[in-house]
């Protein structure tokens, strides 16, 4: 018996119009046919520590990982050992009381409590915050979960912070949701405790929850900041925080948000529902790696990216960009000079000609659109080599 033949069709759910797939997940793959090809391109794009944890981190790991009890589900609000851990930490560096009983939920990472917190707070339809230039996660998530975005504007002539007159004049009335980033990625600005105040004095008078994004915080910076170190923040604001940048520890997936005990609970109730906890060794490893002493982070964060930074400016004045010196983080920020039509004439050319990966600012927003972001993830003598390619190419 002869089978009729079907043409066998379905649709993607309508919200995949809507988001394009990530700029780096996209151009990766170009420059790994361009390796494959034998042209050995220099990565200086995305933010990937390339050094590895403290050597008691990954010892922790091992040896818990050995036990024969260690591999079974784990409670979805992480285990007590890492929350308490995570509390100390804030205590320690930022002087902020957090209950780990409470306060803390423990993140596989940032981009997974941009989804729980817009789940759990924000409704379809409702208004949110994002900055423009900002992480291209606070748009992508929030349009797939039905959010509608309103971008608010940070420039160099405001320190890359908000306008704050200018976003009294906004209509507020449907804005359930702030994304802030500080110190900030993309522009490298730092925070300042008076940034801090007017946020939480915004979300007050307007009913709005801040959620500031702090994993930098560590890197070339002297004087690090938490916003819930403001009297009452907690009442208002939700901070994220991570171990990818701060602890050699992106592959690890470990991150944290800080708040008040409700705002917690209601996004442990979504979070619950949609993973089990991370490994248990791992939750033990992390709470280690808090522990890392004041010289570990000096030799990271100071000594290696001081050094680093300091090519990564010489890679900016061989492209003729101009750039702020006391931007912090593991990236560096520039603009492009006037004579180039847009920024990817400048990144297409130093990619395929001088074979350097360098980040377009426009991923970031339309505010970022003749800007280009120098990675520090990459050995010195990686960097040093691109600024020598470079030099070849920019005469």
């Amino acid at each position: 018996m002869q089978k009729e033949s079907h043409t066998f069709k379905i649709s993607p759910a309508d919200r995949l119009g809507h988001v394009s797939e990530y700029y780096f997940s996209r151009k990766l793959k170009e420059v790994a046919q361009m390796n494959a090809e034998g042209k050995n391109v220099i990565s200086l794009g995305i933010g990937s520590p390339d050094m590895p944890p403290s050597e008691e981190t990954v010892n922790t790991l091992c040896e818990n990982a050995r036990k024969a009890d260690a591999h079974g589900y784990q409670p979805t609000m992480g285990i007590p050992e890492l929350r308490k851990a995570m509390a100390d930490w804030y205590k320690r560096f930022y002087n902020v009381d957090l209950d780990p009983a409470t306060e803390i939920q423990p993140l596989i990472g940032s981009k997974e409590g941009i989804l729980h917190v817009t789940l759990a707070l924000v409704n379809p339809g409702e208004q949110v915050l994002v900055p423009n230039p900002g992480y291209p996660t606070y748009t992508s998530l929030n349009k797939i979960l039905g959010s509608e975005i309103v971008t608010y504007n940070l420039k160099p002539e405001n320190n890359w912070q908000p306008d704050f007159e200018e976003l009294e004049k906004m209509d507020l009335s449907r804005v359930k949701l702030m994304w802030t980033n500080y110190p900030n990625m993309p522009t490298g600005a730092n925070a300042t405790m008076e940034l801090y105040e007017k946020l939480v004095d915004f979300a007050r008078r307007h009913n709005i929850v801040i959620v500031n994004d702090n994993p930098y915080s560590f890197i070339l910076n002297s004087k690090p900041l938490s916003l819930l170190s403001v009297p009452g923040a907690k009442e208002c604001c939700i901070e994220f925080n991570s171990m990818s940048k701060s602890h050699n520890m992106p592959g690890w997936r470990v991150g944290m948000l800080a708040s008040n005990a409700q705002f917690v609970q209601w996004i442990l109730k979504i979070k619950s529902n949609i993973d089990s906890g991370t490994f248990r060794p791992m939750q033990l490893a992390a709470a280690q790696a808090y522990q890392n002493s004041d010289e570990w982070h000096d030799k990271m964060n100071r000594t290696l990216y001081r050094n680093r930074r300091n090519v990564a400016e010489q890679i900016m004045e061989a492209l003729d960009c101009t750039f702020d010196p006391d931007q912090v983080g593991m990236f560096l920020w520039g603009r492009i000079p006037d004579r180039y039509q847009d920024v990817e004439e400048l990144t297409e050319k130093v990619l395929h000609e001088a074979r350097v990966f360098i980040t377009p600012g426009f991923i970031f927003g339309s505010n970022g659109a003749r800007y280009i972001r120098i990675s520090l993830c990459a050995k010195e003598e990686n960097l040093a080599e691109a600024l020598r390619r470079i030099k070849e190419v920019i005469k």
